[in-house]
């Protein structure tokens, strides 16, 4: 099974085309909008243009995580394939919530689950060794790498102390 898993996984790398992703796993950008929402009429937290909307695509294998970080717009996340995954999510006001993205509603997880603006947060595939999450990811206002910050773990650990067992293990 896991050499199976392993023969899948480079097949999804090599037919999708998907790129070591900053923080942590693979991916893909498929989707930009063509138009763009001019900064005028965007919060005060975006520093430029954005495009109305962007789409990637997210595989994470077993035994990797996607470091703690956070963006400034919400996130829609999409399952497609693989074993769960879970969103570890750390609110602005410092509460915490796993997010179970999968098939199996029964274990409490979606199909589709958002990640709102300027929350931290990390994932994890839920799975045997060998398995791996395939998802997607829908950004709004559009996705620009001037608007992802990724976590340094002393800071946010300074910041919300409660969670230091886990900002500590899903850090880089």
């Amino acid at each position: 099974m896991i050499e199976q898993n392993a023969k899948k996984l480079q097949e999804l790398i090599n037919h999708y085309n998907l790129l070591p992703h900053p923080e942590g796993g693979f991916y893909r950008q498929t989707y930009a909008a063509s138009e763009h929402i001019p900064m005028d009429a965007l919060p005060e937290r975006f520093d430029g243009n954005r495009s109305f909307s962007t789409a990637i695509y997210f595989l994470l294998p077993h035994g990797s995580f996607s470091a703690f970080h956070r963006i400034k717009s919400d996130e829609v996340w999409h399952f497609y394939e693989g074993c769960p995954l879970n969103i570890h999510v750390i609110h602005p006001n410092g509460d915490y919530e796993c997010l179970k993205l999968g098939r199996n509603m029964m274990n409490g997880e979606s199909y589709q689950l958002v990640v709102p603006a300027n929350a931290w947060f990390a994932s994890e595939p839920v799975g045997d060794a060998g398995s791996f999450a395939l998802v997607g990811c829908t950004v709004a206002p559009g996705f620009d790498f001037a608007d992802f910050e990724l976590a340094d773990a002393g800071e946010l650990v300074d910041q919300y102390p409660n969670h230091a067992q886990l900002i500590l293990r899903l850090c880089r």
